[in-house]
């Protein structure tokens, strides 16, 4: 092997590595261990809490009725597998939570990803889709819409805290329902991330309400196959998308809900005779990609032009890697990437929404996980713990599960679930 390929083959594994000592420190610095009879004591309440969660989830996926749960706070569905609770030093927090702390595979550490995380409600549900896709290899930005609630912001603030490599987002946006406030919060990450000197391949963006139907390798190994190309499904519009970039629209931020408007104003003609795409707001881009967006001034007045049309983040991303000659473009592609499973209420082919619907997104129900589980998707929305346990929880279990058991190196007791 040559000089210059160890230097590429190792430049990860020592970024891996300083993360690694970095998270100890951070732990060490806060952690007062507990004592032998408490822990007892916690082992003790997750496994009944396991046995009564497995005998849940294996009951649903068979298609019969799930044994009866005793109601939680304020006569909530009951939660299982609880997170430590909010408040308990960092290290106590990550092992009773059960992080996973390192990485599972040489390959894993080889290929860090980024995520960008855009939060505003539902902190519950967020921790459990942070603790499935955490990997300490990885980086992690967390946009917190700024009109969240106070408390709902300190608790992202926390989390983040105990975590080298998560942070919050440099600056915030007041997030606006398919405004370009919710475009400006990924590039708002995208830059902050960018400057990590964390060697990372592919960014992806997600919500506080999607989970992951694969595991970090798997998500790994799907990315790979796409060799630097940029995953942004979509084609070019359809009728009822037109209107999305043909007409001024305008954020409402002061309206009871936010809202976006349509004006009688038509729009100037796309900059550099751009055709516009439209597709998927949930991408996974190359970290070339990242840079030519940030920096390139085809894609900055691009950005610049979307800032009064309707849900810019599903045309913005997809129309810029339909460009030839943009790094990791695929000009030809159409759906390809497999990146999100949604059941659409306007759609017939899912076998129906076994939550119920917001939005027109199907939010999972317990009788929606045999779907799930057949996916070829990395990822599924939307989830809300409070509403519907066992449809997040029965992921969420099978998931751990999955990854440890691809485990190349010894795993830790506190990683399983």
């Amino acid at each position: 092997m040559s000089s210059w390929m160890r230097c590429a083959f190792l430049a990860p594994v020592l970024v891996v590595a300083v993360l690694f000592v970095l998270y100890k420190t951070r732990l060490e610095e806060r952690e007062p261990r507990l004592a032998a009879n408490q822990q007892q004591r916690h082992r003790a309440n997750i496994t009944s809490e396991r046995s009564e969660l497995i005998a849940t989830c294996t009951a649903l996926l068979q298609g019969e009725e799930a044994p009866a749960r005793e109601g939680g706070d304020n006569g909530d569905p009951a939660v299982l597998l609880q997170p430590a609770p909010a408040g308990v030093p960092c290290g106590e927090y990550v092992r009773e939570s059960h992080y996973v702390t390192m990485p599972l595979s040489a390959e894993e550490a080889a290929f860090p990803l980024a995520y960008i995380l855009t939060l505003h409600h539902e902190f519950r549900t967020f921790e459990r889709v942070f603790r499935a896709i955490y990997a300490p290899q990885n980086l992690y930005c967390l946009h917190v819409d700024e009109r969240a609630p106070a408390a709902f912001r300190e608790a992202v603030r926390e989390l983040a805290a105990c975590f080298p490599n998560a942070f919050l987002a440099s600056r915030a946006e007041p997030v606006v329902y398919a405004g370009i406030s919710r475009l400006l919060a990924d590039v708002h990450c995208l830059r902050d991330l960018q400057a990590s000197a964390v060697p990372w391949r592919y960014v992806l963006n997600a919500c506080g309400q999607d989970f992951p139907l694969k595991t970090n390798r798997e998500i790994v190994r799907h990315l790979k196959s796409f060799q630097g190309h940029n995953l942004t499904p979509g084609i070019l519009p359809p009728a009822h998308a037109v209107p999305r970039t043909k007409y001024v629209h305008r954020e409402h931020i002061v309206a009871s809900p936010a809202t976006v408007r349509r004006t009688n104003a038509l729009k100037a003609p796309p900059p550099h005779n751009i055709t516009i795409f439209f597709g998927s707001a949930y991408v996974a881009l190359s970290r070339q990609f990242a840079r030519f967006v940030l920096e390139d001034p085809i894609a900055v007045d691009l950005l610049k032009w979307s800032m009064d049309t309707y849900s810019p983040d599903e045309h913005y991303w997809v129309t810029l890697n339909r460009i030839p000659g943009v790094p990791g473009s695929m000009p030809e592609a159409k759906w390809e990437g497999d990146l999100r499973a949604v059941k659409w209420s306007d759609m017939k082919n899912h076998g129906g929404c076994h939550g119920h619907y917001l939005r027109g997104i199907c939010v999972y129900g317990p009788g929606d996980l045999n779907w799930l589980i057949n996916r070829r998707s990395l990822f599924a929305n939307k989830f809300e713990l409070k509403a519907h346990p066992p449809a997040l929880e029965c992921l969420e279990l099978r998931h751990r599960e999955r990854a440890l058991n691809e485990s190349e190196f010894p795993i830790q007791a506190s990683w399983y679930l």
